[in-house]
């Protein structure tokens, strides 16, 4: 149940971080109990900092997620690690969420060359935080996916490095341990009143997100075969007299090569993401919505200033 303005006495900002694919998104829809980010299955699928706003007894918790850490070599992944530093410097708390399911299996011996990524990704992120003299909560993810006794010395050995505050075992996919967490974190926000109205779930602007959901649909739709080095941008937004609202959307693409595997054959490819994100904007907005898309090829669109202003990313991180 939505709480009314009065009955929050304490608010305060909360970063999720971590590395690619450990499931920061999942988990900021799970607090917040609606869709607020784009989750998909592939790493570096959050680009910027989205906030969504969860509530907790009398306490309003604004999670920002943010993009995943690991080692920046383009501009664009430049960027989009400084966004999700600057938002765990500036938050009331942070919360490491870690794939807990790739250090049981490195316990093992039997850890795949992704999860090792991940654990590097992971050690990268508790250096940085001892480097700034940040500290933080552990939330170990996927504990759905193992017996919990497996677990124990992970968390031992994650105590042992001194960043973490309190260590939680969660399931952003199944709630397993969510509501612990949100307990622990409202019982850390400061006195305040409510930073946003309680009713409102994010703050990210609907243009914005209905680009989000396309690029969400697109990953989902083509799979391994998708470049990650595309973009959606909303191009027009038009309130029609009967309530419903036009959209139109372009998808930026490197390659010619790239172009042809978003159109697919005959279109067949875009015309799917199309109808998908379709149906999710049209339940979202609860309204009809009149989506078209469109694709081109810029091969410099990461290297335009305008391209990171739109998302609110540091061009020159």
């Amino acid at each position: 149940m939505t709480p009314q303005a009065d009955d929050i006495s304490r608010a305060g900002f909360v970063a999720i971080i971590g590395a690619p694919n450990a499931g920061k998104s999942t988990l900021v829809n799970r607090l917040v109990g609606a869709k607020v980010a784009i989750v998909t299955h592939k790493v570096q699928t959050t680009r910027f900092a989205v906030r969504g706003v969860a509530h907790h007894g009398d306490a309003q918790l604004v999670l920002i997620d943010t993009p995943g850490i690991f080692h920046a070599r383009k501009r664009l992944d430049r960027a989009m690690v400084q966004a999700a530093w600057s938002g765990a410097g500036e938050a009331d708390m942070r919360v490491h969420l870690v794939d807990a399911a790739s250090w049981v299996a490195d316990a093992q011996d039997r850890a795949s060359p992704a999860q090792m990524r991940s654990i590097e990704d992971d050690r990268r992120v508790i250096e940085a935080l001892k480097a700034r003299g940040l500290r933080a909560f552990l939330a170990l993810n996927k504990v759905d996916l193992f017996a919990h006794e497996q677990l124990l010395p992970v968390m031992a050995a994650l105590h042992a490095e001194g960043v973490y505050d309190e260590i939680f075992p969660v399931s952003a996919v199944n709630g397993e341990g969510i509501d612990t967490l949100a307990g622990a974190l409202a019982a850390r926000m400061p006195e305040a009143r409510a930073l946003y109205p309680p009713e409102q779930t994010a703050d990210l602007p609907m243009r914005l997100l209905a680009a989000e959901i396309t690029r969400e649909k697109l990953m989902l739709r083509l799979h391994q075969e998708l470049p990650y080095e595309l973009t959606v941008e909303t191009e027009a937004w038009q309130e029609r007299a009967d309530g419903s609202v036009r959209i139109q959307q372009v998808v930026i693409v490197s390659r010619d090569s790239h172009k042809a595997m978003v159109l697919g054959k005959g279109g067949a490819a875009i015309r799917d993401v199309g109808r998908a994100a379709r149906e999710e904007l049209t339940t979202l907005m609860e309204r009809k919505v009149h989506l078209f898309l469109f694709v081109k090829t810029d091969p410099k669109w990461q290297d335009r200033r305008e391209s990171y202003e739109g998302l609110g990313l540091e061009f020159d991180a």
